[in-house]
């Protein structure tokens, strides 16, 4: 049964979206075509008439992803709330719905050029979204950079650990540092 363009295109975005959060809860290499597509609903069999490949499909996913970020941090009212949302329990909770570059920053490295450009663009949007909301003045790339880090490196490894004083310790403390680093 033939299917409308636009219906191409819906299925088309289900994909990416399901392979989004499963690349960001289980990596890129713990994942398989079968498991993206039926966790889109369908059969293994389409996967090739969307996409050439997995890894088109997981550039694709990861610059979704980081495109959906993106929208989380312009919504907050100033860069304090954007950091409480980002180095919050539930953001630790749910890496399939928070930030790609501390879900997959240590799996993107043994990925393709392809992947890590898309990856290093997302973290160029980061940084670029942070330096834009500090108070203009000498150094703000940098102060940009090292808030990012502090926020990646935090939530990768609050994740890293068991719940528990460690984790919210991780989150707490970098929070706090992070919000004394940009008022």
């Amino acid at each position: 049964m033939k299917i409308s363009k636009a219906q191409a295109g819906e299925n088309r975005d289900r994909i990416v979206s399901a392979a989004s959060t499963l690349f960001r809860e289980q990596g890129f290499d713990g994942v398989s075509v079968g498991d993206l597509t039926k966790a889109a609903g369908f059969t293994h069999g389409g996967f090739y008439n969307h996409f050439k490949s997995k890894d088109v499909l997981a550039a694709e996913a990861l610059g979704a992803a980081f495109a959906t970020m993106a929208g989380h941090r312009e919504r907050a009212r100033d860069l304090p709330e954007m950091l409480a949302h980002y180095l919050s329990p539930a953001a630790r909770k749910a890496p399939g719905r928070s930030c790609p570059a501390a879900a997959l920053g240590g799996d993107v490295g043994r990925q393709s050029d392809d992947l890590k450009m898309v990856f290093a663009a997302g973290v160029e949007q980061m940084i670029a979204s942070v330096e834009e909301r500090l108070p203009p003045g000498p150094g703000r790339r940098e102060r940009a950079l090292g808030v990012v880090t502090r926020m990646v490196g935090a939530l990768m490894l609050a994740r890293a650990v068991p719940d528990g004083a460690l984790a919210d310790e991780l989150l707490n403390t970098n929070l706090s540092l992070a919000i004394s680093d940009v008022t």
